[in-house]
């Protein structure tokens, strides 16, 4: 078996091309299953991790499907999921195969290649891709393999070592950049866009800080309500947004919506309404839910996700010595999957060796009931029975020995002594075995 990574993430491509190839959760299994559909013959097992950092396919196929039969198709199919040519796409893309795949899924689920160092949210969206290719029938044995070793790996990392210690996450950034533009947080009123883990986890870090007031806006107001109860924050739908966003100072969205919710025009308004006083807004959101020209504005101070990974980057070099132990469980990992993906690949082998012998068991045993079914001697029929099997298994490789010459008859001379023959007589009958061959085929 082959296994292949291709995407993109944070390090390699902009905010705004990792949008376009942002897959809402409905989106998914349909995904897995055009682009199964359009890798052809190959139809290799899939799965989609798609986050608000990252967007990567990961395949698995016979070996017999050569990794160039896929790459190139995959990635044109990623790159029409964003309305561009798979050329336009490459330079933003990387491609991983077997080893690198390995590592690379082991080191995303240990939180290794998260723009947060440590995080462990993408252990939870890592679980739901597997779960979304299971849905859609493109999950096979492994892919499965894969993830669930490097589930394993990712316990393993957050066990032995500290990399998620005082870590400063995006939510804790956020806060810390409001900090820096408003004298006293608790002087400001918050508004969060959505209810997702995101925004939870955000909500948490402004409560801390006691603000005058937070409110909730969400599409569906009784899941607003429920996450405002718990911050003692007012629900409000998101159709009210428009009028009522003048109201806060800080404004924090992340949505799953595939276009912008907060308009330029909006934001223009609100400040009129304001007397041009600041508005503080994060848009954590991939694609954007606040228009990129909103950053223009003299009075708004607008972050993105990428605009935060700076704030948490520093905090992540601190723990340089609980990486190194990190890495040092995912080689081992990696060394595992490899060993396991190895004897993947003998698998078809192995099994036609089964099919060959069933087949030659049961040709002999249909010879020996019809001998015995003549009245011949049992024992008589025991005998061609065993040397029956025994020259069926030893023909094909008598025929290679004697068709060998040189070289290559040695070393497969040598190879036969490991398969056939025990460790007390592999080198003296080896050799014999050889020069009587020899001595025949001359003979002939």
């Amino acid at each position: 078996m082959s296994v292949l990574t291709l995407g993109l993430n944070h390090t390699t491509a902009p905010l705004d091309l990792r949008g376009k190839l942002a897959f809402a959760p409905e989106r998914v299994a349909p995904a897995l299953q055009a682009v199964r559909s359009s890798l052809g013959r190959a139809q290799p097992e899939a799965a989609l991790v798609s986050t608000c950092n990252r967007t990567e396919l990961y395949l698995a196929a016979d070996a017999q499907a050569p990794s160039r039969e896929l790459v190139a198709p995959a990635l044109d199919w990623l790159a029409s999921q964003a309305g561009i040519r798979g050329e336009q796409l490459q330079p933003y893309a990387y491609v991983m195969e077997n080893r690198a795949a390995a590592r690379h899924a082991f080191r995303v689920a240990s939180g290794l290649d998260s723009m947060v160092l440590g995080e462990p949210q993408i252990l939870g969206q890592l679980k739901q891709a597997v779960r979304d290719a299971d849905v859609a029938g493109t999950l096979g044995v492994t892919l499965h393999q894969l993830f669930q070793r490097s589930f394993s790996v990712a316990k393993e990392v957050r066990t032995e070592t500290e990399i998620g210690a005082h870590s400063v996450s995006m939510a804790a950034a956020a806060v810390r950049l409001a900090s820096q533009i408003f004298e006293d947080l608790r002087e400001i009123r918050v508004l969060f866009v959505g209810a997702g883990e995101m925004i939870e986890l955000v909500a948490t870090h402004f409560a801390a800080r006691t603000p005058k007031s937070m409110a909730v806006a969400n599409r569906t107001l009784e899941r607003g309500q429920a996450l405002a109860s718990r911050y003692g924050a007012h629900a409000m739908q998101l159709a009210e947004l428009p009028l009522r966003l003048h109201e806060f100072d800080a404004v924090i969205s992340c949505t799953a919506s595939t276009l912008p919710i907060i308009g330029l025009g909006a934001v223009e308004r609100a400040l009129k309404a304001r007397r041009r006083r600041p508005m503080f807004m994060v848009d954590l959101a991939v694609p954007r839910d606040i228009e990129a020209e909103v950053s223009r504005l003299d009075d708004v101070y607008l972050y993105t996700v990428d605009d935060l990974a700076s704030a948490v980057q520093t905090a992540g070099a601190k723990r340089q010595a609980a990486v190194e132990r990190a890495e040092a469980i995912v080689d081992a990992g990696v060394l595992s999957f490899s060993h396991w993906l190895d004897q993947r690949s003998t698998v078809p082998l192995i099994q036609a060796i089964r099919h060959q012998t069933d087949d030659w068991r049961h040709a002999e045993l249909t010879r020996a009931r019809r001998m015995l079914a003549k009245g011949e001697d049992i024992d008589a029929v025991l005998e061609a029975l065993s040397r029956g099997l025994t020259q069926k298994m030893l023909h094909g490789t008598m025929a290679e020995l004697h068709a060998a010459s040189g070289t290559e008859r040695e070393q497969l001379a040598q190879t036969v002594s490991r398969l056939f023959l025990r460790n007390g007589q592999r080198n003296s009958a080896g050799a014999a075995d050889s020069d009587g061959d020899n001595t025949r085929q001359g003979r002939a």
